[in-house]
């Protein structure tokens, strides 16, 4: 097989941290058949119903993906009922809620503004919803039409895990970064992670469970920008922290291509991250067929706890 986006970048060792897709709410939409690079405008769902959805949650962060189960998707046989999956990933309000409908065009009756503030009163007014009770979500990008390493890497991975017997596996249309394939989405906590491999994504599952993140392969949580997703991390492995939902990001000074970054524990701790954006090189494809250029990277310069004097001036 030829060089991909994915290969350059694994071969040089790119750092996935401060990569991830960002968006406080995520609506997921079970559509089977084939998708288009921009799923939602050309998939079998209408398209007209696709750019309404779009226009109703832009700017209110929440980021619309369709899923479909792993295997073959065909949808010759359409499901009367498909599953709907809406998930509040910021810290101290993290919830996922699940919901069915035989009618998509209802999600156009969703408060799109209070989902991105993490109210979710709405999706069991409109759809029905109720928590999630079953496992959490793994959603990996099989979306070809974006970029083939997200086909030739994800769709395999998904299969695996769903024929190992793991719960809670979706193809979903677009997370970003084709070239870290293939990449995984871990719900109710929003953590991305990159360059995913089973075992992996079954032992970040396992922590889900628990209450725990894990932070090998991770892109960083959708909840934050990206300077605020690499300083969370970083925060977190500098002091050894799994907890989920006990790190925030709570303030981010500056502009490109530096930031300063403050994180809060719950237990009253805060630290202040140094965060530069730099240029990855040697110039390369950020995606299959692309011309080489130097994506943007989030490196972390400097970690300080804040002493309380600090923190009260």
């Amino acid at each position: 097989m030829s060089s991909t986006c994915s290969t350059v970048s694994r071969a040089l060792d790119e750092p996935v941290a401060g990569t991830a897709a960002t968006a406080r709410t995520w609506l997921l939409l079970e559509q089977p058949g084939p998708w288009g690079a921009k799923a939602l405008t050309s998939s079998h769902l209408d398209p007209a119903l696709g750019r309404a959805l779009e226009a109703a949650a832009k700017g209110t962060g929440v980021r619309i993906a369709l899923i479909r189960r792993p295997g073959r998707h065909a949808d010759s046989r359409m499901p009367a009922t498909r599953r709907v999956y809406v998930a509040h990933t910021v810290p101290g309000n993290v919830w996922l809620h699940s919901a069915t409908t035989t009618d998509p065009a209802r999600l156009l009756g969703l408060d799109y503004p209070a989902l991105g503030r993490g109210e979710a009163t709405c999706v069991a007014m409109v759809l029905g919803g109720e928590p999630h009770d079953g496992d959490p979500l793994a959603l990996v990008c099989t979306n070809g039409k974006r970029d083939r390493c997200c086909a030739l890497l994800g769709r395999p991975l998904a299969a695996e895990l769903a024929s190992s017997g793991v719960e809670g596996v979706w193809e979903v249309t677009h997370l970003g970064g084709h070239r870290f394939s293939p990449t995984v989405l871990v719900l109710p906590y929003g953590y991305a992670y990159g360059r995913a491999e089973a075992h992996a994504v079954k032992e970040v599952l396992h922590g889900a469970r628990e209450g725990r993140i894990v932070t090998e392969g991770c892109r960083g949580g959708s909840a934050w920008e990206r300077p605020g997703q690499a300083a969370e991390l970083a925060v977190r492995r500098a002091v050894r922290e799994e907890a989920a939902q006990v790190l925030s990001v709570v303030r981010t000074e500056g502009e490109a291509p530096r930031w300063q970054v403050t994180v809060a524990h719950v237990d009253g701790r805060r630290w202040r991250v140094a965060v530069a954006q730099g240029a990855s090189l040697p110039p390369r494809p950020e995606s299959c067929g692309s011309v080489l250029g130097s994506p943007a990277r989030m490196d972390v310069v400097d970690v300080r706890e804040l002493t309380p004097a600090v923190m009260a001036g």
